[in-house]
């Protein structure tokens, strides 16, 4: 069990650079845990392709779907005073710290591609390949 942040969810989802890395994540480990938050942060990602025309609006319904379905069951609401902790001790935003909050709370990794959590959480957070075991 690990939990994932949204550019994960996004780069297994959709066809690109990182790809192999996050597949990589997947088959070392399926069970992927998220906050609620995930959606409207991939929702958000997705919204960019539409735009730009990178994918269309049946592309995008599919990924978003396969993605919810990638993490079905496995979604959580996290604590605000424990989101506003880790907030108050570091740079992250609150849409990180949400991620970071949820790998405490369940006391497993947290594989990301964000730099600013890497650094803050070097003992929770790693990256894809370094969960992949590439790195």
């Amino acid at each position: 069990m690990i939990v994932v942040d949204s550019n994960v969810v996004a780069y297994y989802a959709i066809n690109g650079p990182l790809t192999a890395a996050a597949q990589q994540v997947r088959a070392r480990d399926p069970e992927w845990h998220v906050p609620v938050l995930w959606r409207s942060e991939m929702r958000s990602i997705l919204a960019g392709y539409l735009r730009d025309g990178t994918l269309s609006a049946a592309q995008v319904g599919g990924v978003m779907s396969a993605a919810e379905e990638a993490c079905a069951g496995r979604e959580h609401r996290v604590s605000s005073e424990t989101v506003f902790e880790i907030v108050a001790g570091t740079s992250l935003s609150a849409y990180d710290a949400e991620f970071v909050a949820l790998a405490q709370s369940l006391s497993v990794p947290l594989v990301t591609a964000d730099k600013a959590v890497l650094k803050a959480f070097p003992e929770r957070a790693l990256t894809m390949q370094a969960f992949a075991g590439k790195e």
